[in-house]
C-alpha cells in the first residue's frame, strides 16, 4: 500500500510524499525540504519556493523542478534518482510530457527539467523515451494542491 495512501487523483506532474522535516538555512547554504517519496528509500533535500504549512509527518504534494545538463536519451536502465538521501545530482526516467516549458520525466517520482543546454528544447523528445542527464544544484520543491 502506498503510504500516504491516495485517495484522490493528482496530476501526473505533481509529486506525492511526506513532508519529514525543515533543515534550516547555514551559512552556505539555503533551509531545505526534506521530502520522502512514498514506498521508497528516497528523502530528497529540496528548497523550498513558497512556505510549507504541512506538519512533519504529513501528506505534501508540489512539483520538483531541476536544471538539467545535457539531456540523453538511453536506450537501457530504470527510473531513478541519485543519490537516494540528500539533493538530486543525476535524474533518468520515462518523459511524461512537457508542462511551462519544462521536460517532466517519471524518475519514481515526477521531476520538471529545466534544460540548460542551448542545444536541446523540450519538445525534441517525445512521450515514453527513456533521458538521463546530471542536475544541478539548487533542486526546488513548489508545493500545489493536485
Amino acid at each position: 500500500m502506498i503510504t500516504p495512501s491516495p485517495t484522490t487523483k493528482i496530476a501526473p506532474s505533481v509529486a506525492r510524499g511526506t513532508f519529514v522535516e525543515m533543515i534550516p538555512a547555514s551559512a552556505t547554504k539555503p533551509a531545505l525540504v526534506k521530502f520522502a517519496v512514498p514506498n521508497t528509500s528516497y528523502e530528497m533535500h529540496l528548497v523550498p519556493e513558497g512556505e510549507i504549512t504541512a506538519q512533519p509527518g504529513k501528506r505534501l504534494l508540489g512539483i520538483i523542478t531541476v536544471r538539467a545538463r545535457r539531456i540523453d536519451v538511453v536506450q537501457s536502465g530504470g527510473r531513478y534518482v541519485e543519490p537516494v538521501m540528500g539533493r538530486p545530482r543525476r535524474v533518468q526516467g520515462t518523459v511524461v510530457g512537457i508542462d511551462g516549458g519544462a521536460l517532466v520525466v517519471d524518475a519514481t517520482m515526477p521531476i520538471h527539467l529545466i534544460l540548460t543546454d542551448g542545444r536541446q528544447r523540450p519538445e525534441q523528445f517525445e512521450a515514453g523515451q527513456v533521458v538521463s542527464c546530471d542536475v544541478m544544484d539548487g533542486a526546488t520543491f513548489t508545493v500545489r494542491n493536485g
